[in-house]
């Protein structure tokens, strides 16, 4: 494996200065630019020439003009083989997803170790996602919830809530007890999500909401 060319985004000057020093020290990488924002990463890509572009964009999440995630998705639809690594102190759920579905090979916590982040860099160069265990467990969380909440088969909150609750295998009783519904109410919305999900029983309903992801086996 060559040098990797590298830009830096980060809105902090001390930051950037940081990562350039440590990174030079690495026979391996080889900082080429630097961004403090997001549309200076783009504009850099754009007037850029295609030979001189980074291999790997190293960025920051939360910056000013245009953030991590947008700045992902702008960079991939221009340049879909641009490799881009997020590296931030925030591991909100909802976030990973975003800038991974954005088109981010990895997303780094600032909390790693510097043998850490030379490794997410060098998996990232190959195509390789390389995440610590809370990030992976924080990109399946988020995903779990969107599909939940991004799920096309009509099923309204409440079934959605019964569905999942069937799936752990409670009873019509405790569905009701946990809901605070009576069982008749709980038995109406069986019968609907039969219906939507065109299926024939509890037991189906509950392979299903397995398979969709929603709840883990």
């Amino acid at each position: 494996m060559g040098t990797i060319r590298i830009l830096l985004a980060d809105d902090h000057d001390m930051v950037r200065m940081g990562l350039k020093t440590y990174l030079s020290l690495d026979p391996g990488f080889e900082v080429i630019g630097e961004a403090a924002n997001g549309q200076e990463v783009v504009d850099m890509l754009r007037n850029g020439e295609e030979a001189d572009r980074p291999d790997l964009i190293l960025m920051d999440l939360m910056m000013p003009v245009m953030n991590g995630a947008e700045t992902t998705r702008a960079v991939m639809s221009e340049f879909p083989d641009q490799k881009i690594v997020i590296l931030t102190s925030f591991l909100e759920d909802e976030l990973v997803v975003e800038c991974i579905e954005a088109g981010a090979v990895s997303y780094v916590l600032k909390t790693v170790s510097a043998d850490e982040l030379i490794y997410a860099l060098q998996g990232a160069f190959r195509g390789m996602p390389v995440m610590t265990k809370d990030v992976s467990e924080a990109l399946t969380r988020g995903i779990r919830r969107h599909m939940v909440n991004g799920d096309e088969s009509g099923l309204t909150e409440r079934e959605k809530e019964v569905l999942l609750l069937i799936a752990e295998g409670k009873s019509n009783k405790e569905i009701g007890e946990e809901l605070h519904i009576s069982i008749k109410t709980v038995k109406t919305h069986v019968s609907n999500l039969l219906m939507k999900c065109e299926l024939e029983d509890r037991t189906q309903l509950a392979i299903y909401a397995h398979r969709k992801g929603w709840v883990k086996i």
